[in-house]
């Protein structure tokens, strides 16, 4: 789904204002050498070269610090979407968790922005 291509109705964006508002807690919690690498990668659009430049690290210290950064984000978000989801679609149990965790693992490791 592109940004053109997005629902534009008041429950939708208060649930994604919702969301950003996670994601930016989330983002904010991140240790520093996390959190620089993540938004110069993943807000930014810089390059793992351009990024490894701009900070004089190593290419393969980019890497690192990104993948750990996500990872700690999906563990971060997961347990508040978890929360307020089980409240929201209780009646799904098991496959709503399920669910969540493939939607929070594709959102994490594509870098898709809210």
């Amino acid at each position: 789904m592109t940004n053109s291509d997005a629902v534009h109705t008041p429950d939708a964006d208060a649930l994604r204002r919702q969301m950003t508002k996670l994601l930016e807690a989330a983002i904010a919690k991140l240790p520093e050498s996390f959190r620089v690498v993540f938004m110069l990668r993943e807000v930014e659009g810089l390059s793992v070269e351009e990024t490894a430049e701009v900070l004089q690290i190593p290419r393969e210290t980019v890497k690192t610090r990104l993948a750990r950064a996500r990872c700690k984000l999906q563990q971060e978000l997961d347990s508040k979407l978890r929360n307020a989801l089980h409240d929201t679609f209780s009646f799904a149990g098991s496959d709503n968790d399920a669910l969540t965790e493939r939607v929070l693992a594709k959102f994490i490791s594509n870098g898709r922005k809210l």
